[in-house]
C-alpha cells in the first residue's frame, strides 16, 4: 500500500507587483506557501520585503497580481513595529481573541484576580469542559518566557521593546495556521530568542519570516526566497544551502552578462555596417539582437556598502574603571568593578533584559555618573555610541542635513579627504536619496544612515548595543569585515548569536545583583559551558562512568593573551639561564662556592619555570 501526504497551498501569490513612483519593489512576482512551510524572506535593505509581508497580510495592496487564501485559513501578522489600542492593558492583548479556549482561560484568569468564587467555579466548570487546562499552562510558559509581567499595565506605558513581545505572545497564544513574522527576534534577549527558535521549529504551522538572525535562520528555516532585482529566487533548503547556491547564480548571472555583452558588441557592430540592408535582414537576427540587447544590459548586482573609514589614533591609556558602583532606585547594577581595557578588545556584554546592560554604557561614555568608585578615560578616546533608541533627528530634515551638521569632509581609511554626499554615497545614499526627508526612509535605511553618523566622527572606542536590528544580512557581513579589523576597542550588546560569535573575544555576562563575570570565549562557548555545568548538576549521586568529555575550547582575553606573551618570554630566559649553570657545573672547573651557588639558583630557577608554566597551561 502507497501512502502520500497533500500539501494544502495555504496563501499564493499570483503575479505581484508593487512600486512607489519610480521605484519598483518587485514586478511578477509569484510564490506559494503551503501547510507546514518554514520559509525565510531574505533581502537588503529597502528591497520591499515588509512591503511584501503587508501586501500578503491584506494590509496593503499590489499594483498588480492577487492573493488567494485557502478559506477559514487563520493568518497571524506580526509587525516589525506593532500598533496597539492605547487604552487597552497588557492583559487585554494578550488575550484577544476570537477562540473559545482563549476566551474560556481568559474569563478563568479575570475570575481568580477578582476572587469571585462563584464566578471562579463556572470558569473552572467550562475549562474542565473544554479540557483547556494544557492549554492554559502553555499560555502561561509563554507569557514566563517573554518575560510579560504586570498584566494590569496600560499598553500606552510600554516600550517599543516590551509591545514587539506582547504581539509576539499574543500571535503564539492563538496558534495561527501560518505565521507572517518581520524581524520576531528582535527586542528579544538571547534567552527568549533560543526559547523562540525550539518552539518554532517544532511548530505544525506554516510560518514565513523576515529575520537577519542568521543561526535563528539556518535552524528554523527549510525554504529561502531570495528578493533581488524585483525578482524572487527559491531555495530548497537552510541558509547555509542559500549562501552556497546564491554564490553559484550570481556567478552564473556574471558570466551570462559578460557572454552577452561581447556578442552585442559583434551584433552591433553588424547592424552598423550594413545600415542601408537593415530592412532586408532576416528577422530572427534582429530578433535576437534586441534579446542580447536586453541581457547585455542587464541590471549588474546592486553596489554594496563601503565601510572604509579611519578611526582616530588610540593612546596607550584607554579606558580604568575602578571599584565602579550604581544603583538605580532599588535595583543594584554595578558592585565594586574594575576593569582595565587595552586597545584592539572586542567585548561582548550578555544578560536578561533590566540587568544592567545599557546602564554599564552609559557609565563608560559619561552619560551617568557612578554613586562610588571611579571611570578614568585616556585623552586620545573617541567614542562612537550606536544606541538601541536609534538617532534622532528634527522633522522635515532631509538626510544630507543630518550628515551635514556633524562634518562636511570625513577622512578615510585610505587617507583620502571627501565630502559629506560622496560619504553618504559610500553608505549605499546615491545624491537623489540625500535630498529624502529622514522620516520617509524604511527601518533598515534609517539604521544605515545612524551607522554613518557614528563613522563619520572618526571613533576609536566603538559602542554597538543592538547594532544588527532592521539591518539585511548584506550589511551585516559588511559590517562584521569593517570591526574584524577595526584598530580600536570594541563593545557589543546583542541578541545575534552569530554576529557576537564572529566578533568577540571574551564576554561580560551580566548576573544581576551587580554581577559582572568576565567570561573568556564567545556565546556560543558560554553556552556550551552553562550546558555542561547543567548536565554535570543534574546527573545522579552515584552513576556509572561516563565517556571523558571533549574540552570545551575557550579563547584567552586579550589581557590573558598579553600575559601568554610575557610567560613565554620569562620561560625563554630562565630556561637559558639553566641550560648555563649546566654547562658551568658540566665542565668540573667550577670552585665549591660557585657550585653550592648555582646549585641553589637552580632549585630556584625550576621552581619558577614550573609555576609560570602551570600558569601558561592554566590559560591556554
Amino acid at each position: 500500500m502507497f501512502h502520500f501526504s497533500y500539501k494544502m497551498n495555504y496563501l499564493q501569490a499570483e503575479q505581484l507587483s508593487k512600486s512607489y513612483g519610480d521605484i519598483v519593489l518587485f514586478d511578477n512576482i509569484s510564490l506559494n506557501i503551503r501547510d507546514g512551510a518554514h520559509i525565510a524572506l531574505i533581502a537588503r535593505n529597502g528591497a520591499g520585503k515588509t512591503s511584501l509581508l503587508n501586501i500578503l497580510a491584506g494590509k496593503d495592496t499590489p499594483n498588480a497580481g492577487a492573493i488567494v487564501c485557502q478559506p477559514d485559513i487563520r493568518i497571524g501578522y506580526l509587525e516589525q513595529e506593532p500598533e496597539f489600542d492605547l487604552s487597552l492593558t497588557v492583559f487585554q492583548v494578550v488575550f484577544a481573541s476570537s477562540s473559545e479556549m482563549v476566551q474560556a482561560i481568559s474569563d478563568y484568569e479575570q475570575a481568580l484576580i477578582s476572587d469571585d468564587k462563584k464566578r471562579l467555579a463556572h470558569c473552572m466548570e467550562r475549562m474542565d469542559y473544554l479540557a483547556a487546562w494544557d492549554y492554559e499552562a502553555r499560555i502561561k510558559q509563554i507569557l514566563g518566557r517573554l518575560k510579560i509581567t504586570g498584566i494590569d499595565q496600560p499598553v500606552k506605558e510600554l516600550s517599543g521593546g516590551q509591545k514587539k513581545r506582547l504581539a509576539l505572545a499574543n500571535l503564539l497564544i492563538n496558534e495561527p495556521e501560518l505565521f507572517l513574522l518581520d524581524e520576531p527576534t528582535n527586542h528579544l534577549d538571547l534567552d527568549m530568542v533560543e526559547w523562540l527558535e525550539e518552539y518554532l521549529r517544532k511548530t505544525a504551522s506554516a510560518f514565513l519570516m523576515v529575520t537577519h538572525d542568521r543561526y535563528f535562520l539556518d535552524r528554523v528555516c527549510t525554504e529561502l526566497i531570495e528578493l533581488d532585482q524585483t525578482s524572487v529566487f527559491q531555495y530548497k533548503g537552510n541558509y547555509s544551502y542559500f549562501l552556497e547556491k546564491r554564490a553559484e547564480r550570481m556567478a552564473t548571472q556574471q558570466a551570462e552578462t559578460e557572454k552577452a555583452g561581447n556578442l552585442f558588441r559583434t551584433e552591433l557592430e553588424w547592424i552598423r555596417r550594413m545600415p542601408k540592408a537593415r530592412g532586408t535582414k532576416a528577422k530572427y537576427r534582429m530578433d535576437a539582437f534586441e534579446e542580447l540587447k536586453e541581457k547585455a544590459h542587464r541590471k549588474q548586482p546592486d553596489r554594496q556598502l563601503e565601510l572604509n573609514v579611519r578611526s582616530a589614533r588610540l593612546g596607550s591609556k584607554i579606558l580604568v574603571m575602578e571599584k565602579v558602583g550604581k544603583r538605580l532606585g532599588e535595583q543594584l547594577i554595578l558592585s565594586d568593578f574594575s576593569y582595565t581595557f587595552s586597545r584592539n578588545e572586542k567585548i561582548g556584554i550578555i544578560g536578561n533584559n533590566g540587568t544592567g546592560k545599557t546602564t554599564f554604557l552609559n557609565l563608560i561614555t559619561g552619560m551617568m555618573q557612578p554613586d562610588s568608585g571611579k571611570i578614568d578615560t585616556g585623552e586620545t578616546v573617541v567614542y562612537g555610541y550606536y544606541r538601541q533608541a536609534g538617532m534622532e533627528f528634527k522633522p522635515g530634515q532631509r538626510v544630507i542635513e543630518i550628515v551635514k551638521e556633524i562634518a562636511e569632509t570625513v577622512t578615510m581609511g585610505d587617507g583620502r579627504q571627501i565630502s559629506a554626499s560622496q560619504f553618504l554615497a559610500e553608505f549605499l545614499f546615491p545624491p537623489e536619496m540625500q535630498y529624502v526627508m529622514v522620516e520617509k526612509l524604511s527601518g533598515g535605511e534609517k539604521r544605515r544612515l545612524y551607522l554613518a553618523t557614528i563613522l563619520i566622527r572618526n571613533p576609536n572606542f566603538l559602542i554597538l548595543d543592538e547594532p544588527t536590528n532592521d539591518i539585511d544580512i548584506v550589511t551585516l557581513n559588511i559590517l562584521e569585515e569593517y570591526l574584524q579589523t577595526f584598530g580600536g576597542c570594541l563593545l557589543i550588546v546583542s541578541h545575534d548569536r552569530y554576529f557576537m560569535d564572529k566578533l568577540v573575544d571574551h564576554l561580560f555576562v551580566f548576573e544581576g545583583a551587580g554581577k559582572i563575570r568576565d567570561f573568556a570565549g564567545n556565546y556560543t562557548e558560554y553556552r556550551a559551558v552553562q550546558q555542561a555545568t547543567a548536565d554535570t548538576s543534574r546527573q545522579p549521586a552515584v552513576a556509572k562512568p561516563q565517556p571523558k568529555a571533549t574540552p570545551v575550547k575557550i579563547k584567552p582575553t586579550y589581557r590573558e593573551k598579553k600575559e601568554i606573551e610575557e610567560l613565554e618570554a620569562a620561560i625563554a630566559v630562565l630556561e637559558s639561564e639553566k641550560a648555563t649553570i649546566e654547562q658551568l657545573l658540566s665542565t668540573g672547573s667550577a670552585t665549591h662556592e660557585e657550585v653550592v651557588t648555582a646549585s641553589t639558583r637552580m632549585g630556584e630557577i625550576l621552581t619558577e619555570i614550573d609555576a609560570k608554566t602551570d600558569r601558561w597551561l592554566t590559560i591556554s
